[in-house]
């Protein structure tokens, strides 16, 4: 077994936020979200969205952080030594549960960022957008082995990335593309503002039909949406906690998260929903408005192909922070559980992420593995390091973790919140998700 290298950290407190910030703010939170606001009757879906991207921020996103400083490791050593404090010695095989699951979800992942390279690039040479039908154009794409290369040059480009470490890789390129990101959808925010037609886009947003938030299922929706787009699994955060400094203020850290997730999915409504009022297309349209529908209203905008490769541009970037925190979680296994250098557990993890996912280049087969995954695994590994966190471990560890570069004393009303509201809304997303999907 290879000596274990000296473990690396985030510089600062900004490059650990913005790293956060980017493994949260993924295409899933933006290609979703729109279509929540579209369906769900306006602005109104916001407020059930806000309220538990809070709650879940400021309980689940600190408690992952703090459990994995406390033991300078990802899930697998996080879980074991939870438990060991209940002389519970089967936690490391809990902890493989999330492991798998974001080795699951990266592998899935790296063909769709693939995808929005191939539709960056084609859209500003014009070749995504000035074609005869939008949605045959994606279908190829998303067909067998449509985007074999921009999938192999994703990967080659991730390795590269995680090869340079926390420091040099994680944290750089998290410093570079979410700035580039937040300011690429502001421009179009401002862009879109001034197509004709759009004020009925911000009619439709600011005009809300209250009555909806008596219906059930825009609470259930806004919970998962705010579940998924804080990027709750029990593995990245926790993994990217270990490297964090003990001066670090979880909760100031978290309030950054939740404040920057939401104002990713504010603007990437105030960006789709004007535009697809312009141009007379179907608020409610789903998932398809991100690939077949957008790319119909840039046809008809002046520099369309520009402005086309620039949205794109924005959610590639999205994509590329959030696999490459994907990754990161059987990366760290690797090297803590097994003693292999950093870039020989890259060059495993990223390369048999590649071979496997070869076979969900079809969209279908890609659709189903991404389904099972987000369903059944990613909520249980956020569900068991809420328990093991809030329930399991001891009080006073509880409290002297999170207490860390805190400068205000945390209360056990605090842990409370964690342990009943935190678990239970956990609990409740997966048992919700199962239910639907039967």
């Amino acid at each position: 077994m290879a000596q274990m290298e000296q473990r690396d950290s985030f510089k600062s407190r900004f490059g650990f936020i913005l790293s956060c910030v980017g493994s949260a703010v993924g295409i899933g939170a933006i290609w979703l979200f729109p279509y929540r606001v579209g369906e769900f009757g306006g602005a109104v879906f916001l407020i059930p969205f806000m309220l538990f991207t809070i709650l879940l921020g400021l309980t689940g996103v600190i408690a992952e952080m703090a459990f994995g400083r406390s033991v300078k490791t990802g899930p697998i050593g996080a879980f074991r030594k939870g438990l060991q404090q209940r002389n519970i010695e089967w936690g490391k095989w809990l902890g493989f549960i999330p492991v798998l699951g974001s080795f699951g979800l990266a592998m899935g992942y790296a063909v769709v960022v693939g995808w929005f390279l191939k539709y960056t690039i084609q859209a500003f040479t014009g070749a995504a957008i000035y074609n005869e039908d939008s949605t045959a154009f994606f279908l190829q794409i998303a067909g067998n082995f449509g985007s074999f290369n921009w999938h192999l040059f994703v990967s080659a480009a991730i390795l590269l990335v995680l090869c340079g470490g926390i420091l040099n890789g994680i944290e750089k390129l998290n410093k570079i593309l979410m700035p580039v990101f937040f300011a690429i959808f502001l421009f179009l925010v401002v862009r879109v503002a001034f197509l004709p037609g759009a004020g009925g886009g911000y009619k439709f947003l600011l005009s809300p039909n209250w009555d909806m938030l008596l219906n059930p299922k825009i609470w259930i929706f806004a919970l998962g949406q705010a579940f998924f787009a804080l990027s709750l699994a029990g593995s990245g955060t926790i993994v990217y906690g270990s490297y964090l400094s003990e001066k670090v203020d979880v909760f100031y850290v978290a309030k950054y998260v939740v404040f920057f997730d939401i104002i990713a999915a504010i603007l990437s409504v105030l960006i789709i929903i004007p535009a697809v009022f312009s141009f007379g297309m179907e608020p409610a349209a789903g998932p398809p408005l991100m690939f077949m529908v957008m790319p119909e209203i840039f046809k008809q905008i002046p520099f369309g192909s520009v402005l086309a490769g620039i949205f794109f541009l924005a959610i590639l970037f999205a994509g590329v922070t959030s696999l490459v925190n994907l990754y990161e979680t059987p990366i760290e296994a690797l090297q803590k559980e097994f003693g292999l250098s950093r870039k020989a557990a890259v060059a495993v993890v990223v390369s048999a992420g590649f071979i496997i996912g070869i076979t969900f280049e079809n969209g279908d087969m890609l659709g189903m593995w991404m389904d099972i995954i987000s369903i059944y695994v990613i909520p249980l590994g956020a569900l068991i390091s809420g328990v093991i966190f809030f329930w399991v471990c001891k009080p006073a560890f509880i409290r002297e973790q999170l207490q860390l570069g805190h400068d205000k004393p945390v209360s056990e009303a605090y842990i409370a919140l964690g342990r009943y509201l935190f678990c239970g809304l956990t609990a409740l997303v997966y048992c919700i998700e199962i239910i639907r999907n039967l």
